[in-house]
């Protein structure tokens, strides 16, 4: 078991607005664990730096490395934090929880991702902001997508604060950099209002210390 005093420190690689740099954030900061960010933009104009692609090869981000351990994929970084450093633990114990997890988390990525961040958060929040315009079509498409990933999120929650009831788990720092962004639009945040277990899981880890001190800078 790795201490959070090792030698030398963790590295991460990746920009803070990411909700998959965010998640591997909050997992490090739930282990108490010091680590280094590393500036990689994706979108940043000149592309990506030839170098990073040792690290990642298809060009994504996050990656992380210790030492001589280097690992992408948001969510083997995610286990690989959680078993191999010392710390609370950040899965489930029984075989059907630890099941449970797993489906929450594909289903984050699988549906949740890309239609409440890219359809709605972007095309709501992100465009206007930078002086473009909502694509409107895209916005509704998205809206029904958006109800059925609520409504099973709902369904699957278990009693208690978070989404497997008294512990917090990876599915839980998997969902919150994906809501704090569905939550900036009008509509996502009328969506969450008809889940109450929801909104309240979404105040509780919302005021999480490590969830305030991993907020984007941009």
């Amino acid at each position: 078991m790795i201490t959070a005093a090792a030698a030398s420190l963790p590295r991460l690689f990746g920009a803070d607005y990411s909700v998959y740099v965010r998640i591997v954030r909050l997992a490090l900061a739930e282990k108490g664990i010091a680590y280094e960010l590393v500036p990689v933009d994706v979108f940043a104009p000149a592309g990506l730096p030839a170098w990073y692609l040792e690290r990642h090869p298809f060009g994504r981000i996050p990656a992380f490395e210790h030492s001589d351990i280097r690992l992408f994929e948001t969510a083997a970084i995610t286990r690989y934090i959680d078993e191999a450093y010392s710390g609370p633990a950040l899965q489930p114990a029984a075989p059907l929880q630890r099941a449970l997890m797993n489906q929450i988390i594909g289903i984050l990525d699988a549906y949740a991702y890309r239609t409440m961040v890219w359809d709605i958060y972007v095309e709501r929040v992100s465009k206007p902001k930078e002086g473009g315009t909502s694509d409107e079509e895209t916005i509704r498409a998205a809206i029904p997508i958006a109800k059925i990933c609520l409504d099973v999120l709902s369904d699957l929650k278990l009693e208690g604060a978070w989404l497997l009831g008294d512990q917090l788990t990876l599915c839980d720092l998997h969902a919150a950099p994906i809501f704090a962004y569905f939550v900036q639009a009008s509509e996502g945040r009328r969506m969450l209002s008809d889940h109450p277990a929801l909104s309240a899981w979404w105040e509780n880890v919302s005021a999480l210390p490590s969830f305030i001190a991993t907020a984007p800078t941009s």
